[in-house]
């Protein structure tokens, strides 16, 4: 087996559990609850500090001489 053969082989795999994954995780509520409320966690935390940090990183440099 080629390299690249393998390469699409594990890929098509990959591809094949995610989607097993998340057709599991969407027909079954407690999980989807789970999932939702994780994704709103990590965006209620991640964004804003993105953000934040962003905006730090701005002032620092507006403050620099040319």
């Amino acid at each position: 087996m080629t390299s690249t053969r393998a390469r699409v082989v594990a890929n098509v795999v990959l591809v094949s559990a995610g989607v097993a994954a998340a057709y599991v995780v969407l027909t079954t509520p407690p999980l989807r609850r789970l999932v939702f409320r994780a994704a709103q966690i990590w965006l209620g935390a991640s964004v804003p500090v993105y953000l934040v940090n962003q905006t730090r990183q701005a002032w620092l440099e507006s403050g620099r001489a040319a």
